[in-house]
């Protein structure tokens, strides 16, 4: 099959910035891109103080009108740029999920490392409250200064997928971190 060539230019414009306490990627983030192996120990701890992380998604004051209504739901997905991956990791193929090289390869596309052509990640977030154009949310796990792509609602019916399937390796790592 032929490369499509003639869309339209894609253009990307932050509509956001995220203001947060994490400075760095996460320990998985950081690690999964060395393709070390964090302890579960790490991870479980981790995965427990960014649940409690409390964040503000600044929009845009352009875009504030958008926000109308978002805060009738209790959770949101939230579409950023990871903007401290180095450039040379969006040329990976494969990598060892989460770093455990007793995980065989994966492509980039079968595993969620921010490390992608186009690194665009989402995160489903705790919507706590809007305060005009901020909206105060927990568990987000981007970094300061992270730019925000897109903002949806969370919606169980569009989200929710019957007779999921997810390759055993993940299972284990879910199961592993609690989760």
């Amino acid at each position: 099959m032929k490369e499509q060539t003639n869309w339209p230019e894609m253009t990307l414009a932050p509509v956001g910035v995220v203001q947060s306490s994490l400075k760095v990627p996460t320990l998985k983030v950081t690690r999964e891109n060395l393709e070390l192996k964090p302890s579960m120990e790490e991870l479980k701890q981790q995965q427990r103080e960014l649940e409690n992380t409390l964040s503000e998604i600044l929009i845009f004051k352009r875009w504030e009108p958008l926000l109308k209504g978002i805060e009738a739901f209790s959770h949101i997905l939230v579409l950023y740029w990871p903007h401290l991956i180095d450039p040379e990791k969006r040329n990976l193929e494969q990598v060892h999920p989460m770093g455990r090289k007793e995980i065989p390869l994966q492509g980039i596309y079968a595993t969620c490392s921010p490390a992608r052509p186009n690194p665009v990640l989402v995160s489903a977030v705790q919507l706590i409250r809007r305060e005009e154009n901020k909206l105060i949310v927990k568990g987000f796990e981007a970094v300061d200064q992270s730019p925000i792509i897109d903002i949806k609602p969370y919606s169980p019916h569009y989200m929710k997928k019957e007779n999921l399937v997810v390759p055993e390796w993940m299972s284990e790592i879910n199961q592993e971190l609690g989760i």
